[in-house]
């Protein structure tokens, strides 16, 4: 593992570890779906050919809110699940996990997500889902916890809770009070297509809150997608089609490769770090919380490029761990977990 690449300058283990600390005013708020992943057993296989699968936990911005409180942050998670069994477990493992979970609702008539996921022997993850429709689907602004949304530093979500009504006025409106109340709005995309109606539609309603995010978190097939078939390692594409004028940071995952950074003032690439994958399943969810349990307490991490470096250092090193084991919030590290292999990797 090399300790330093350019552009951008050297990369240095972070020094102060304390960054990632939680206070009382360093509360991440993730709003979004929270559901049931069944994962197979094996990798390699089809959904079809799997023996059995493992329950686990999932839902991107749930899986987020573990993964900042693993890493020492403070969280919460505000969206809905049925009133059901499953629901009432991902609601007891938030709590488990330290995840503040009073913005929580559950449905009478809806049930909990499923999704069944697997790694295909060609390396691409195969998705089912359950949703017609889920409860995480049926938040209604007036279920909103209000006074929670208000204390959010950072304020977290995806796309999928954009797809259908009345979750996607429920979204909205979280956006707005978050904002109001001086958040920093942080969008990872997290397209799942056969979630949407068409990809038209998956195109128009991930764009339609852009230009409103302070960070913005996106994959390389993601802007590709969004480009219309543009070459996602072209910077010029990135900060000419992606890079809003009121963006603070656009980050671009590069899976086992590690990350771009973009701001308005410098750019660069840090790596990540070489491990066996065995699911990939919450990977970029890990990256996202490591990131953002950097940024809740520091956030000088838009305007100083070295420190900025060093979070995505971190945030890569959560990515490279949680694919190591099976499902997402199961594998997501603790603190202690991502700086022993930092350390390990800058000692080799």
């Amino acid at each position: 593992m090399a300790g330093n690449l350019t552009p951008g300058g050297a990369i240095d283990l972070p020094a102060n570890t304390n960054r990632n600390s939680a206070n009382n005013n360093s509360l991440v708020v993730c709003f979004g779906e929270l559901l049931i992943d069944f994962v197979p057993t094996v990798g390699g296989v089809s959904l079809a050919e799997a023996p059995a699968f493992k329950k686990a936990p999932g839902g991107a911005p749930a899986n987020v809110a573990v993964g900042v409180s693993r890493l020492g942050g403070s969280s919460a998670f505000i969206g809905k699940v049925g009133d059901d069994e499953f629901g009432y477990m991902l609601a007891d493992i938030l709590k488990q996990n330290n995840v503040n979970n009073s913005g929580m609702r559950f449905d009478h008539s809806a049930r909990t997500a499923l999704a069944f996921i697997t790694l295909r022997a060609d390396g691409e993850r195969e998705f089912l889902f359950f949703r017609h429709p889920s409860a995480d689907m049926c938040l209604h602004e007036s279920e909103l916890d209000i006074n929670l949304i208000k204390q959010a530093k950072i304020f977290h979500y995806g796309s999928i809770s954009l797809i259908e009504e009345p979750s996607k006025s429920a979204h909205l409106a979280a956006m707005n009070i978050a904002k109001r109340s001086g958040s920093i709005l942080s969008y990872d995309p997290n397209l799942r297509l056969p979630l949407w109606p068409s990809a038209e539609a998956a195109q128009k309603g991930i764009m339609s809150i852009w230009d409103q995010a302070d960070l913005i978190k996106v994959s390389e097939d993601e802007i590709t997608f969004l480009t219309g078939g543009d070459d996602p390692y072209d910077d010029n594409v990135v900060m000419k089609k992606l890079f809003h004028p009121n963006l603070k940071l656009l980050i671009v995952t590069e899976g086992s490769e590690g990350c771009r950074y973009y701001t308005k003032a410098f750019k660069g690439r840090v790596p990540c770090f070489k491990v066996k994958p065995v699911d990939t399943t919450g990977a970029g969810d890990a990256f996202v919380s490591g990131l953002l349990s950097s940024l809740a307490s520091d956030l000088e991490l838009f305007q100083d490029e070295k420190r900025l470096r060093e979070a995505l250092l971190f945030a890569n090193a959560c990515g490279a761990l949680t694919v190591t084991e099976r499902g997402a919030i199961p594998a997501l590290p603790t603190k202690k977990a991502v700086l022993d292999v930092l350390t390990k990797s800058f000692a080799s």
